[in-house]
């Protein structure tokens, strides 16, 4: 099972950071993607970290903006959001499969998903 959380209401410009911890499984084996649905958008691939060869991707739209990250330790995965945008405004969740293929910002091949935590940029 994943668990979103750190979703908030920030204003433009700013940071925050998303969580997200898996229970009843280690992440150690999977690759981790953040996407990301605002209201009335289709899903969105934003971040997607690999297993094995620590490989990272990013969308073009938060590339030099965000980070993706993993603590095998606490079995969780962040996203750290900087110089956060209106149009960043989405719920983010989180899902898992066995790597990131060419095709990852799809989401198509992820089978675990969470709930997802809401991420709101407004003044």
């Amino acid at each position: 099972q994943l668990v979103e959380s750190g979703g908030g209401l920030v204003e433009p410009g700013g940071t925050l950071r998303v969580s997200c911890a898996a229970s009843g499984s280690t992440l150690d084996y999977y690759a981790v993607g953040w996407f990301r649905q605002a209201p009335g958008k289709e899903r969105e691939g934003v971040s997607c970290i690999s297993a094995y060869d620590g490989s990272l991707y990013y969308a073009d739209s938060v590339k030099g903006r965000f980070t993706v990250s993993r603590d095998n330790a606490k079995n969780t995965v962040y996203l750290q959001m900087n110089s956060l945008k209106p149009e960043d405004t989405a719920v983010y969740s989180c899902a898992t499969d066995w790597g990131c293929g060419s095709s990852w910002y799809l989401g198509a091949d992820f089978g675990s998903w969470g709930q997802g935590t809401q991420v709101t940029v407004s003044s």
